[in-house]
């Protein structure tokens, strides 16, 4: 098995490197193509590797070069880091197809030789982070993988605001960079090695200060890349101002690596064990989770829109990840491998449809020529194909069955409600105030999301430029896929929850498998302790059919004890048939009863003219503007601004409103840290006057300071 491992993974770089060495010699027409295949077969290679890994028992090590002084340069991939490596390969396969017609539009505009090199080294990085198994190799990686992707971002330069938001994007990299690298060093300092082998079982050498100060250290950098709250203000800006496909990768994969690092270091490496520890995970997610969803909510341009979404599904993550680690300082082990499996679901399940989404936006954008929701509308008639797996996404994405966000959601819920079996009343409380926060997330993102489609494809169109024809079929066919994967991992979530139990193995204590996925058919050695009354009623549901699959059943529970058989069981797979013979009843219904007769549209309210003006329709700003209202004065989401132009005195020609928004850490810490920095800056250059003399004071000044502090030491 190592060895099918270790050549898929040579692959991986072999393609990135041809790609990089063909861009310089071919010409800019032929670049997408290029980037589409080599990206492909790279993207292939790396999910032959993590599926394989997935598959097998073993886990694949190899010592690369010893470096004098330094250590032995090593990688590896076990199941952890194998399930990074498939999302990664997922979402990157996809966005590589969908360049090859959506780069088309640069072509004699920007650099596309760049752009593909940069791809093929961000690419390299990623899958070289989650095989590194060195502090310096994983600290290089990480670098490599922020540098590329913010030149990425910072692809259109010449478009206004691009610089900025590259820059900010860079910044903030660089600050969660130098808090991970800290702490690493520390670590490896402490256990006299660099490679992430012999940090393992050192929680009780380095100290419980010590262990703190890693776990804030980590969490803080890895947070900043994960783009959860308080240090989130870069995504919504970044997103707008990448590519459609970079974009698409930035919160498919990009994103993940920031989980993937808090998992390797305090879940795995050196394991977090209190429950104050998870409750900062927990709460951080719940803010997260309710301030992205409300931020997108309030948003009318389509990628800052899924931007802010990116933030709210990455605060469910988190949110599982503290749940789970609360559950095991408690002593409940399968409540804890349940949390953990909700919030590696809807990790996956986020790659795959806000990569969808984006990919879509990117879609829309190239065609419709924006992504201002208040200016689209209508472009269903002519973008049918996009829309249908647009529609995909947003049904997904808002935690609708039969899809596959509803099925992570609705077991991240399940397991906060679980909460009643801690015996710390605080502790419960917490949950119950974060359970609270997540089920008003779901339903923002629901009213996010209906706003997103019915303004984007439902309607009258805005605006005065009409796309004349739907996207390609290079685009369209990366959608479809994710969209057909997103409504697999809705319906058969049996058969995902074992491979997602195994893939915890190195985090978890005990399987949780066996509680969650129902062994309630005859098939199963733990058939026999449940009461033959709830076997018999499960039976009539069609449980039973699980003896003849593969798999182990179409009903997923959770079972409880002898008086408690179920605590909470859902059947996504018999829904989504429920659901289907439910639509084509209403369709015949409505066929038939609407068939006779003719349709005479006036707007009433509109005095009776037979077609609305684009002027006269509805728009997403005016959609979300309750939502905006009332949370306006309770989270300050956003500032208003208004612009007058005038031709004279008394004629004013326009009114322009702006709306900019204003994030909790810029307004609390960001804003303020600035301004003293200007101060300080000012006061300083109140010194530089031109007078020698003082000059030679302050160096005086200066030279006493420096003597006193050694005299003292």
């Amino acid at each position: 098995m190592t060895a099918g491992i270790g050549f898929p993974l040579f692959l991986v770089f072999a393609w990135c490197a041809i790609g990089v060495f063909f861009g310089f010699f071919v010409s800019e027409r032929r670049i997408p193509a290029l980037l589409a295949w080599t990206g492909s077969l790279a993207s292939g290679a790396a999910l032959w590797a993590a599926v394989a890994s997935l598959i097998g028992n073993g886990e694949f090590h190899r010592d690369l070069w010893t470096v004098r002084s330094i250590g032995t340069v090593t990688i590896s991939l076990d199941h952890i880091s194998a399930f990074f490596l498939l999302l990664a390969a997922l979402v990157v396969l996809a966005s590589s197809i969908f360049s090859a017609s959506y780069l088309r539009r640069y072509v004699g505009h920007y650099s596309l030789c760049a752009f593909n090199c940069w791809y093929q080294i961000l690419l390299a990085s990623i899958v070289w982070i989650l095989i590194e198994d060195d502090v310096l190799g994983f600290l290089v990686a990480w670098e490599l993988m922020s540098i590329s992707s913010y030149l990425l971002v910072n692809f259109e330069h010449r478009r206004e605001g691009t610089k900025q938001a590259g820059y900010l994007m860079l910044a903030t990299g660089e600050a969660g960079f130098l808090a991970v690298s800290v702490a690493l060093l520390f670590l490896a300092s402490r256990v006299g090695s660099l490679e992430f082998s012999g940090f393992r079982g050192s929680s009780v050498e380095i100290g419980r200060m010590a262990h703190w100060s890693v776990f804030l250290l980590t969490f803080f950098g890895f947070s900043v890349k994960a783009g959860l709250a308080p240090v989130n203000s870069w995504l919504p800006r970044a997103h707008p101002a990448a590519p459609a496909n970079v974009s698409a990768i930035l919160s498919g994969t990009i994103l993940n690596l920031g989980i993937y690092g808090i998992v390797r270091v305090n879940l795995n490496l050196v394991p977090v064990r209190t429950a104050a520890e998870g409750s900062i995970l927990l709460i951080i997610g719940a803010i997260s989770a309710l301030l992205g969803i409300l931020y997108a909510t309030t948003e009318s341009d389509l990628k800052a829109l899924l931007a802010h979404s990116s933030i709210e599904n990455i605060g469910i993550v988190t949110l599982g990840l503290g749940a789970g680690i609360i559950f095991t300082a408690y002593g409940r082990p399968v409540l804890a491998g349940m949390a953990f499996i909700a919030a590696f679901y809807h990790m996956m399940n986020h790659s795959l449809y806000k990569s969808l989404l984006f990919l879509g936006a990117g879609a829309i954008d190239e065609c419709a020529g924006t992504r201002d929701l208040d200016r689209l509308g209508g472009l269903i008639r002519v973008m049918p194909y996009t829309a249908s797996v647009f529609l995909v996404g947003a049904l997904a994405i808002s935690g609708l069955p039969p899809f596959n966000g509803f099925v992570s959601e609705w077991l991240t819920l399940q397991t906060l409600l679980r909460s009643a079996e801690l015996p710390s009343t605080v502790m419960r409380l917490v949950f119950v105030l974060c359970g609270a926060a997540l089920a008003l997330t779901a339903a923002l993102a629901v009213t996010c999301f209906v706003k997103a489609f019915a303004m984007g494809f439902l309607g009258t169109s805005r605006s005065k430029k009409r796309p004349a024809k739907d996207a390609s079929r290079a685009e369209v066919v990366p959608m479809a896929l994710l969209g057909a994967l997103c409504l697999l991992l809705g319906v058969l979530p049996t058969y995902v929850v074992p491979m997602l139990n195994r893939t915890l193995a190195l985090i978890i204590d005990r399987e949780a498998t066996a509680a969650l996925v129902p062994p309630f058919f005859s098939g199963s050695p733990a058939h026999g302790e449940l009461p033959a009354a709830f076997v018999a009623d499960f039976h009539n549901l069609g449980a039973q059919v699980g003896q003849f699959l593969p798999g182990r059943g179409l009903v997923l529970l959770h079972r409880g004890g002898t008086e408690n058989p179920v605590v909470f069981a859902m059947s996504p797979s018999y829904a989504c048939v429920a659901l289907g013979v439910f639509l084509v009843l209403i369709w015949i219904v409505v066929r038939r009863t609407t068939a006779r007769r003719t349709a005479v549209r006036r707007e009433l309210w509109a005095g009776g003219i037979p077609r609305l003006l684009p002027e006269m329709t509805y728009t997403a700003t005016g959609f979300s503007n309750p939502v905006r209202v009332v949370f306006q004065a309770i989270f300050r989401p956003g500032s208003m601004g208004d612009t007058r132009q005038t031709v004279a005195v008394h004629f004013r020609t326009a009114i322009h409103r702006q709306r900019r928004n204003i994030y909790p850490a810029d307004s609390l810490f960001f804003y303020p840290l600035g301004d003293a920095v200007i101060w300080l800056a000012r006061q300083f250059a109140g010194m530089h006057h031109g007078r020698l003399n003082a000059y030679v004071g302050y160096s005086l000044g200066f030279l006493l300071i420096v003597l006193i502090l050694f005299r003292v030491s």
